[in-house]
């Protein structure tokens, strides 16, 4: 009877494996990167490159090269002559390394920090309009199964479709 029972068990889980491996024969499973998608549009695109020129951007970039410069000469400067120094000279030139250190990585937080406020307003802009490109493509496709692209270990090039999706969000916001 307890053997009845464990056969009857077996040929059920093999039944319902059978099935549900049928069915993800018949879905049609894609991923995609929706944050690449968004930022490969032409929209973004051009909205990043009108931030960089800008003057503001200019100008932070202009400080963290100089802060950069300024800190690479005070080390070459320091390298060949710190033998010769008595140790107020050296401590002065460390302090100079030192905010002048500051001074860059400063710069480079606030660029950072503008690059990510830009990419979260470009985000906010189009990420309606990507979410309808989105599902647009998805049904076109016929896809059931849709995986975000990081999510997924191996993935061929033809279940991509991020450059669909970006393609679509181009024709939305022209």
């Amino acid at each position: 009877m307890r053997n009845l029972k464990v056969l009857c068990l077996v040929v059920i889980a093999s039944l319902v494996g059978t099935v549900s491996m049928a069915s993800a024969a018949e879905d049609k499973i894609a991923v995609v990167d929706i944050a690449r998608a968004i930022f490969s549009s032409d929209f973004a695109q051009a909205r990043l490159k009108q931030a960089e020129t800008s003057a503001d951007f200019v100008g932070l970039k202009a400080k963290y090269e100089s802060s950069t410069a300024d800190l690479q000469s005070l080390a070459k400067e320091a390298e060949t002559k710190r033998l010769t120094w008595s140790q107020e000279q050296a401590v002065g030139h460390q302090k100079k390394m030192e905010y002048a250190k500051a001074d860059a990585e400063l710069a480079g937080r606030k660029i950072q920090a503008e690059q990510q406020q830009l990419q979260q307003q470009i985000m906010q802009e189009l990420g309606p309009k990507a979410q309808e490109a989105l599902q647009e493509v998805v049904k076109e496709e016929g896809i059931t199964i849709l995986l975000r692209a990081d999510a997924v270990m191996v993935a061929g090039p033809e279940s991509n479709i991020t450059g669909k999706v970006a393609d679509r969000l181009n024709k939305k916001t022209k």
